[in-house]
């Protein structure tokens, strides 16, 4: 097979694939068989016509396209592993030249472009030093906490004065359009300063006691007339304020399984200092990803990015075509850093020669399903049947090298070494990983168990 590799960008390559007659002999071979599997032929067994036969009553023609069809993408995978090419996205195909008789010379000739993953220089991280900040908790810190579980045991009680910033009022509404009512809600409880609704209603409540009722001027947020102006009536039915236990032993033994309230602080600071301990583990992972892409510049694949920042755009507004200039800014922005750390990690993981075993992934698998309250074996069943199990593979081959790299690195706070064998786990446990072969054979296991079905039923008929 001869392998000729243009570069049309640093992110994009088009492959010409000669293929030798000796090589595509054994796709024709194996489409003759698949074609015999489902023709009847007079004199001969289904599934055991002979291959010229096939060739004679058929056409070499047909099939030549059904070898093609299957000999393309797996010379292409041979193509890209011996080049060392990293796609990012599926490739477009140009079948150019193709045997047209079994004694034709011509050799199968395909193009094949795709955008690619840019040649990524990466630092030697033996040696590497990366300076983070240090876990604090502060007193105001434990405070916040104690009063978020305070409000958590809060009660609402009639007031007799007028409406302010916190409390809760029971509110009537009425919209309308040139005079004509167009939306009204009765009995809806509205905590004031949390403008979760109307424009201006916060404003208008404000100084309001029950029984009083005023009119502004707002902007209908949902429903025909979204977006357009109205008049809106509110009226307050009643005002209820948050009342809050007194923070003291009672409280503590009520709300926690502590009889102090010297206690419950002491275990809320504690796990503040866990937080913030976790805190320092993300921006460790952050400042590492950095340090790697350090005076590195790295082009990402155009159309890889396009599709990606659409996605991004419909979990922004309802309508990614009415995206404003900000959204889309924010959307490219996001989408770049994404998928330059997620290439850096690619290049990391080959770098470490990371394995990934079949657990590996299976168990990264079933934690996704788990999450999503699906059955662990059926989803995994269903990523192998829909051909993702290679991104599976590759997701959980970015985090191991990812791990493994921090692992190797040496991280401070002022100065002090940072223990984060917490978080990033023994390194004892991936030297024993089997290899990332193992994942991708499950999917080839999954494929003979069809292919195995489909020939049972072949032969039943």
């Amino acid at each position: 097979m001869k392998i000729s590799v243009r570069n049309l960008e640093p992110t994009k390559v088009k492959l010409t694939v000669t293929v030798e007659p000796e090589e595509l002999d054994p796709f024709l071979d194996e489409a003759r068989k698949e074609i015999a599997k489902q023709v009847n032929v007079p004199g001969f067994r289904k599934g055991h016509v002979p291959g010229k036969i096939i060739d004679q009553r058929f056409g070499f023609a047909a099939v030549a396209g059904e070898a093609v069809n299957n000999a393309v993408p797996e010379l292409y995978s041979k193509a890209l592993e011996e080049k060392k090419i990293h796609p990012m996205a599926q490739p477009e195909f140009d079948v150019q030249e193709v045997p047209q008789s079994a004694k034709d010379e011509t050799k199968l000739k395909f193009v094949a472009t795709v955008e690619r993953r840019p040649v990524i220089e990466l630092p030697e991280i033996d040696g590497m030093e990366i300076a983070i900040s240090k876990p604090e908790v502060k007193d105001e810190d434990v405070d916040k906490r104690l009063e978020a579980l305070r409000q958590r045991f809060g009660t609402l009680v009639g007031v007799d004065r007028p409406a302010a910033k916190g409390d809760f009022a029971n509110i009537d509404l009425s919209a309308e359009i040139d005079g004509e009512v167009v939306d009204s809600q009765e009995g809806v409880s509205y905590e004031l300063g949390s403008n979760t609704m109307l424009d201006g209603l916060d404003e208008a409540l404000d100084g309001l006691s029950a029984g009083e009722e005023t009119t502004f001027e707002g902007t209908l947020e949902a429903g025909e007339h979204e977006g357009q102006k109205a008049q809106v009536k509110v009226k307050v039915n009643s005002v209820k304020a948050e009342e809050l236990p007194e923070l003291n032993d009672e409280f503590a033994s009520e709300a926690s399984e502590f009889d102090t309230l010297e206690e419950l602080k002491a275990d809320i600071r504690k796990a503040a200092g866990q937080d913030a301990e976790g805190r320092q583990a993300t921006e460790a992972r952050d400042a590492f990803i950095a340090k790697l892409q350090e005076g590195l510049e790295i082009p990402v694949p155009k159309g890889v990015k396009a599709n990606m920042v659409e996605e991004q755009l419909k979990g922004m507004t309802p309508d990614p075509e009415k995206a404003t200039k900000e959204q889309k800014d924010e959307a490219e922005k996001t989408v770049e850093k994404d998928l330059r750390d997620q290439m850096v990690l690619d290049a990391l993981a080959e770098k470490l020669d990371v394995k990934v075993s079949q657990s590996d992934v299976f168990n990264f698998l079933a934690s996704i399903a788990q999450q999503y309250g699906m059955d662990p074996n059926a989803f995994i069943q269903a990523i192998i049947k829909n051909g993702q199990l290679g991104s599976a593979v590759q997701e959980v081959g970015r985090s191991k090298g990812l791990l493994a790299g921090m692992r190797a690195v040496k991280f401070t706070a002022d100065g002090e070494v940072v223990d984060l064998s917490g978080f990033l786990g023994d390194a004892a446990e991936d030297e024993e990983a089997e290899s990332v072969e193992a994942a991708s054979a499950a999917a080839a296991v999954a494929d003979e168990l069809s292919k195995s079905d489909e020939d049972k039923a072949a032969d039943a008929e």
